[in-house]
């Protein structure tokens, strides 16, 4: 089950507010409370039936238009979390941009349980095969010391990277979070980072206030997250920027973590080259330094709870940016083998971007059922194949 995210504080004012009452007490006075507070309002059950009309005439090939069906939209339209959160939260980046891959995202974490007959189906599908009654394996990261250069030679990887996302226990995701939350989770991130030494030793930079010489150095290093991703935009993600977002990284710039971008943390480790071993012990070593200041999110059978559906279980996105000219030639095949080790084909700027110079960016596609290790190793094996294979012809 999901962790509570709901502050003690609520629950101590209805103690004091109905001081004395009786168990049965509670019950009455929760289901008026679920009478009021559940009520999809006029206005927004208009636009669920409009959304839901609108995606159904389209010819969306997304996850959300495949599996959310009359039967299921029926069955859901009602519903609210106790943050408030209604279907049309989840949805409505999916019915705006009917060219979105998947079209779903999360508003707090309870919308995983409240609107499963949804979520679970989509997770299923993208993590090939991740069904309602399994159960995503502990974290473990295995022999950090297992993978070795995938290119040696430097021939076809250009650059390597692997990032995790966690959200901070004790908080919703974007859609419900208040300035006030955006700017104390920025202050704990941080207080936290600056504790870091060694190889991830480095600065945080504050969207808020700054510098332009800052800023664009940032764009430079490819580093800057910036508002305007109409994906994020439309799930109701970019409220009140740049407050509370930040970026961190290193002396060195191989280590960098997003705070408040589309999840709560973005930590991320990189390096020219394809030396996947040295980027992945940086990465677990980062991740087991932040964890021990600051608690994760994490949910029993779902494993690490992110914003997007894509992103849950280990989270762990391991990727190259490699050029393989002669697959390139024919893509469906490229596209084929890269489906065979359940790699994702994207542009050179990630999702939703064209490859550019024939530099296209790989990475593992599956996240949920699998150890942090595995999902590591398909990439690794993946990539490996990709290689020989371009060699080959």
């Amino acid at each position: 089950m999901i962790v509570s995210l709901v502050k003690p504080a609520v629950r101590i004012w209805t103690h004091f507010a109905y001081n004395g009452a009786s168990r049965h007490g509670w019950a009455a006075w929760d289901r008026r409370r679920n009478k009021s507070d559940n009520m999809v309002d006029a206005a927004v059950m208009q636009k669920l039936e409009a959304g839901f009309a609108k995606l159904q005439a389209s010819d969306s090939k997304s996850l959300l238009k495949k599996y959310l069906t009359k039967e299921v939209f029926d069955a859901l339209k009602n519903k609210k979390t106790s943050f408030g959160s209604t279907l049309l939260d989840c949805i409505q980046s999916g019915v705006e941009n009917l060219d979105s891959g998947v079209g779903i995202y999360a508003p707090d974490a309870e919308s995983y349980s409240v609107f499963s007959d949804l979520f679970d189906p989509i997770i299923e599908d993208y993590h090939k095969g991740f069904k309602k009654t399994d159960k995503h394996p502990a974290c473990d990261f295995g022999d950090v010391n297992s993978f070795s250069n995938v290119d040696p030679t430097g021939e076809f990887v250009v650059s390597t990277r692997v990032r995790c996302g966690r959200s901070m226990e004790g908080y919703p995701f974007n859609p419900c979070l208040t300035e006030a939350q955006y700017k104390e989770m920025e202050a704990k991130v941080s207080s936290t980072l600056s504790g870091l030494e060694g190889e991830l030793k480095g600065k945080f930079y504050p969207l808020t206030g700054m510098e332009k010489s800052v800023q664009q150095q940032l764009i430079d290093d490819h580093f800057l997250f910036k508002e305007g991703d109409r994906f994020l935009q439309a799930a109701n993600a970019c409220r009140y920027w740049p407050s509370g977002r930040g970026i961190y990284h290193n002396d060195n710039k191989t280590f960098l973590v997003w705070c408040n971008e589309e999840d709560h943390l973005r930590i991320i480790s990189m390096q020219m080259g394809g030396d996947l071993g040295q980027v992945y012990r940086r990465l677990v070593s980062a991740v087991n330094e932040i964890e021990k200041r600051v608690p994760f999110s994490h949910h029993d059978r779902l494993g690490f709870l992110t914003f997007c559906p894509t992103n849950l279980g280990t989270t762990i996105r391991a990727s190259v940016h490699i050029k393989v000219p002669k697959l390139a030639k024919d893509y469906a095949k490229l596209e084929s083998i890269a489906d065979k080790y359940n790699l994702q084909v994207r542009g050179t700027r990630g999702e939703h971007s064209e490859a550019e110079g024939g530099i296209y960016d790989i990475s593992n596609k599956r996240r949920m059922g699998l150890t942090e290790f595995q999902a590591v190793k398909e990439m690794y094996d993946g990539i490996s194949e990709l290689i020989k294979i371009e060699k080959s012809l």
